[in-house]
């Protein structure tokens, strides 16, 4: 096999070029283990499939695939061969994803075979369309087999454009994040020092990886690294249990860690050997935090971080890890809690987190406006999220801002009356969210899960009446199975906003 004549192209050369000749296994999955060499002959030929089929230097792949061994190899490729890759969730609609094409102007679009032709109608005449499935079938391999197993790498700089993430924007369309090579690699490099990831590390990976979580953090981690994956499609409670033992690390969301602990094998004795479990993309409760511990001798740790700059704050993994907080700033990143004006407020005060530093992304894709909005004038971005810092420097989130209630001119915070409800014993969990009211303005409602039927109403609200004031307690409660959430386990309280926002004024 000829190997490749290496130019600089920062995320590539750092992150893949390393390993391409390594006989270690990167992917493992199906009783199947791909090394790093094979993995490199993947990503030379799916980078050759893109040039051959029109993409140039700063095109747009987009690609709406089930997770495989070849979807991954796609992203590495995209990037050797200097393109922009657009990942986009399984769960989209043709609607949307039409959307999300026309406004990114994708060059190439990689989608299932069984959605083909619904895609294929409104595409542009100069637009690409190539076909990959679960099976790893389609288009894309069948062009891919026939292709030379080497490439010269693009030359592409720290501040070239990498990716484009869709942020699930709630109210409007959805917002294109950009990625530059250095957002993604300055991360990576601070996360491998800071959560002591090596070579031996195998990561039990069963996140989605149309996401920052399962594609940056994730995947990038390992392959810098040179460890292995585990790369199984979804959260399976037989896959993981089966896996576990094999593993070293393990990448979740809380409903993955709710799910184990539901499981009676799921103890000490199966994870006594597993160096660190991550817990990311929505707030990890105090009480699964503490279930965890107990069950299994280790604690989770806890971080923070969003589409537009990756991770950002996470607890120790020496030091010691604070149920309910979502740890330190990582190094190289500024993190301040700032008022609506950018004013940096007292400390144990709520405000909003604002940052900065290399992983912080550039702005919104076609959107000045919006991107300008979003950033101080001394660099800051404003996240919207609503958090507090303790005298130890250890953020606790609260909510988002636009999840702030204002009742009665009042201003209330759902993260601090779900965190009393949630002590209920017969209470699984909890969302709180405003309903339209014609004398408050908005009014508090609780969205509760559960665990038996035997409590009612008026025992919630009586538990609350000492614990918060009057303006704080919620004037109704909503019994519900489950919440609603997205494909990253964040509730999604924009839904339930929208289905009770005629709760007080019919």
């Amino acid at each position: 096999m000829q190997t490749s004549i290496s130019k600089t192209n920062c995320l590539f050369d750092s992150i893949f070029e390393p390993t391409r000749n390594s006989s270690s296994t990167f992917l493992i999955n199906d009783n199947k283990e791909i090394s790093y060499i094979d993995f490199h002959i993947m990503i030379n030929q799916l980078a050759n499939v893109l040039i051959k089929k029109g993409m140039r230097v700063g095109d747009r792949v987009a690609v709406q695939a089930e997770k495989s061994n070849t979807q991954i190899a796609l992203y590495a490729a995209t990037i050797k061969a200097g393109g922009v890759y657009l990942p986009l969730n399984t769960g989209y609609t043709s609607s949307e994803l039409d959307y999300f094409i026309k406004d990114s102007s994708a060059k190439i679009i990689i989608v299932d075979k069984d959605v083909e032709n619904i895609i294929a109608k409104n595409l542009e005449a100069n637009t690409v369309l190539l076909t990959l499935s679960s099976d790893e079938t389609g288009s894309l391999t069948a062009l891919a087999e026939e292709q030379e197993t080497f490439f010269d790498t693009v030359e592409r700089g720290p501040d070239d454009l990498a990716a484009i993430l869709y942020t699930s924007g709630t109210t409007g369309k959805s917002k294109g994040a950009i990625l530059s090579h250095q957002n993604l690699l300055s991360n990576t490099k601070v996360l491998k020092e800071y959560w002591k990831f090596t070579k031996e590390d195998v990561l039990l990976h069963m996140l989605p990886i149309y996401h920052t979580h399962g594609l940056f953090v994730a995947s990038n981690l390992l392959a810098y690294v040179g460890g292995s994956m585990i790369f199984l499609p979804k959260f399976d409670i037989e896959q993981a249990l089966k896996w576990m033992n094999k593993s070293t690390t393990m990448m979740g969301v809380p409903t993955f860690y709710t799910r184990l602990l539901s499981d009676s094998r799921f103890n000490h004795s199966l994870t006594k050997h597993m160096r660190l479990f991550i817990s990311g993309s929505a707030p990890l409760l105090a009480e699964t935090h503490k279930e965890f511990e107990d069950r299994t001798s280790k604690k989770i740790l806890e971080r923070y971080g969003m589409t537009e700059t990756n991770m950002s704050t996470s607890n120790p993994y020496d030091n010691e890890r604070i149920a309910g907080t979502v740890g330190l700033p990582l190094p190289g990143i500024q993190l301040r809690i700032a008022d609506d004006k950018g004013n940096e407020v007292e400390q144990g005060q709520i405000g909003i987190i604002e940052l900065k530093g290399e992983n912080v992304f550039k702005g919104y894709w076609q959107m000045p406006g919006k991107t300008s909005e979003s950033f101080r004038e001394d660099g800051f971005f404003i996240t919207g999220d609503m958090a507090k810092v303790d005298k130890n420097g250890y953020v606790t989130i609260v909510g988002r801002d636009k999840d702030l209630i204002i009742s009665g001119g009042l201003n209330i915070y759902p993260k601090e009356v779900e965190t009393i409800i949630d002590e209920i014993e017969s209470i699984e969990e909890s969302a709180v969210f405003a309903s339209p009211h014609k004398d408050f303005g908005e009014a508090v409602v609780a969205a509760v899960v559960r665990k038996n039927e035997a409590i009612i109403e008026t025992e919630i609200i009586n538990y609350l009446s000492d614990k918060l004031a009057k303006f704080k307690q919620p004037k109704k409660i909503i019994f519900l199975d489950s919440l609603p959430r997205n494909a990253m386990g964040k509730v999604q309280k924009a839904e339930l906003r929208k289905k009770y926002q005629k709760l007080f004024n019919d």
